[in-house]
């Protein structure tokens, strides 16, 4: 891991807590990295137009967006959300395929990234982008235990909940990315002894991309194609410094 776990109790351990993500961007996986346990929260409502089943890849014409169709409703937590057929995974591989075929490591990446798309079906979204998030962090070498969000007892309003999740993994540390600054109550986890930690997801470095000017904000499957096996030195969890701040 990239950061060493905080000094406190013998049982000290961070986790972090996030909705799963479809083929998530670098920073995502620097998360996962940096904690000890990485909860998929998706007992939480399905957002359009979000992560949660697209991403974004560099092509000729500008960033493009991958989308997973999973209807309109959004009614429905992300844990429900239904994939009603497979036509979308060839059509992500050939876009992935004619995007980056020319990338260093492309050959590299596709051995196994290609049967993800062209030899497996998928019904379920929740369960899809698990399969890509724990078959790109084995390429990475990140070891960090993966979880459910349904394994735990959950109850109350949203930084209750987290807080919960904390409590019944045994958390010393919480990790949260920036964006949830404007409803965590830092109160409710320092009651509890846990402590509140910030990720930092400035300062990455560049790296050779194709495609025009440098793009950060686009799924970490542009960097795999451009660095292969060197993605980590482009990662903070390839960097020797902490990736939280507090």
């Amino acid at each position: 891991m990239s950061a060493a776990l905080h000094v406190g109790t013998p049982a000290a351990k961070r986790v972090a807590i996030v909705q799963s993500n479809y083929i998530p961007w670098k920073g995502y996986f620097d998360l996962i990295a940096a904690v000890d346990e990485f909860v998929l929260y998706d007992d939480v409502q399905f957002t359009k137009n979000d992560w949660r089943n697209r991403n974004r890849i560099k092509t000729s014409q500008g960033p493009q967006w991958l989308s997973v169709p999973v209807g309109q409703r959004i009614d429905r937590r992300i844990r429900d959300v239904e994939i009603p057929d497979s036509r979308w995974q060839v059509k992500h591989w050939k876009s992935l395929e004619s995007n980056y075929r020319r990338a260093a490591r492309y050959e590299e990446i596709a051995a196994w990234l290609a049967p993800l798309y062209l030899e497996r079906e998928y019904t379920s979204l929740s369960d899809m982008n698990r399969v890509f998030i724990e078959a790109i962090c084995r390429y990475l070498g990140i070891v960090t235990r993966i979880s459910d969000s349904a394994r735990f007892t959950l109850a109350g309003g949203p930084t209750q909940r987290v807080v919960d999740i904390c409590m019944q993994a045994g958390a010393s540390e919480y990790i949260s990315g920036p964006a949830a600054r404007s409803y965590l109550e830092d109160e409710r986890f320092a009651a509890e002894g846990v402590r509140l930690s910030w990720f930092d997801y400035a300062g990455y470095p560049e790296y050779v991309q194709l495609w025009g000017p440098f793009e950060h904000a686009v799924s970490i499957v542009d960097l795999l194609f451009n660095r292969g096996a060197d993605a980590r030195r482009y990662m903070k969890c390839g960097q020797s410094q902490p990736g939280s701040t507090r």
